[in-house]
């Protein structure tokens, strides 16, 4: 049960907001999804819900969102990073979805075994990572740590957020600033997969960064409409 109750909260919201709106939604690009969400955030948190990403990073989005022509132009800002980031980081999973970006590392990327101190090859792809958030400046970024079912509950949302804490601490050390910096530990209450077999522990084991507008962006939006 453990590895389900967390997803049903958000399907079921899912499914209260946007169940009108999926047979809509699926022909739109990502930045006319982005357009709308301030007033249907069921055509973001459908397309996200497919076992991408956990609750917190869907959230970040929905929560950052401002809709409407101020959101498209944000979108498609949001769409030119999204690429830029999948040509430099190809160990990363890229997730562009309405106003936002999650890029998604498995934590085996990042870190070895029930540890929390970067791997040598892996700041390469933090270097990457921070390159681009430096080119993108008008945007605040959320890490969360993630990790399967075994173990402890509160040993795993230690680690989990030694490891959010390591990828920020990095980041920092590269020039981005802190106070566009936020972490997140969440264990192993947000699984996107079943933790009754080793595939599915291995992608509930993960880092998400997920990047969206901060408030001069979304006010040089709202004045380019």
């Amino acid at each position: 049960m453990k590895t389900i109750k967390n997803k049903i909260a958000t399907l079921s919201l899912a499914v209260a907001t946007s169940a009108v709106l999926f047979t809509s939604c699926n022909s739109l690009t990502k930045t006319q999804k982005g357009a709308g969400i301030g007033a249907a955030t069921g055509g973001t948190i459908g397309a996200i819900i497919g076992k991408k990403a956990g609750n917190t990073a869907v959230g970040a989005i929905i929560g950052g969102a401002i809709g409407g022509t101020a959101g498209a132009y944000i979108g498609r800002r949001m769409d030119k990073q999204a690429e830029e980031i999948k040509q430099t980081i190809p160990n990363a999973e890229v997730i562009r979805e309405g106003e936002g970006i999650i890029v998604k590392f498995d934590s085996g990327i990042l870190f070895d075994f029930d540890k929390s101190s970067l791997k040598a090859n892996a700041k390469s792809n933090i270097d990457n990572l921070a390159t681009s958030l430096q080119n993108n400046p008008e945007t605040n970024i959320l890490i969360i740590g993630h990790t399967d079912a075994t173990g402890a509950d509160n040993y795993n949302l230690r680690l989990s957020d030694r490891r959010a804490g390591a990828v920020k601490a990095y980041a920092m050390a590269n020039g981005i600033s802190a106070s566009r910096l936020t972490t997140e530990g969440r264990g192993e209450t947000e699984p996107i997969a079943e933790n009754s077999t080793e595939t599915g522990k291995s992608q509930n084991r993960r880092v998400e960064v997920v990047i969206i507008a901060n408030d001069k962006l979304k006010a040089e939006a709202k004045e380019a409409n």
